[in-house]
């Protein structure tokens, strides 16, 4: 199965749209969310990227097979 440049670039579109999301619906709460990850260590935000990393890998496994 080859990588089709539209499918990558949807992908992108989509990240786009839902990384907008959360400014456009709630500019407060993304604020207190940021400054809560300000207070955060290295290793909890780490783990909170791989953790989510891993998800994505799984879903994208799932959605492909």
């Amino acid at each position: 199965m080859a990588l089709d440049w539209a499918d990558l670039l949807g992908a992108l579109a989509l990240l786009l749209v839902i990384e907008g999301l959360m400014p456009f619906a709630n500019p407060a709460g993304l604020k207190r969310a940021l400054a809560r990850m300000l207070e955060l260590g290295d290793r909890e935000l780490r783990i909170a990227g791989f953790l989510t990393m891993l998800t994505g890998v799984v879903l994208l496994f799932l959605i492909r097979s």
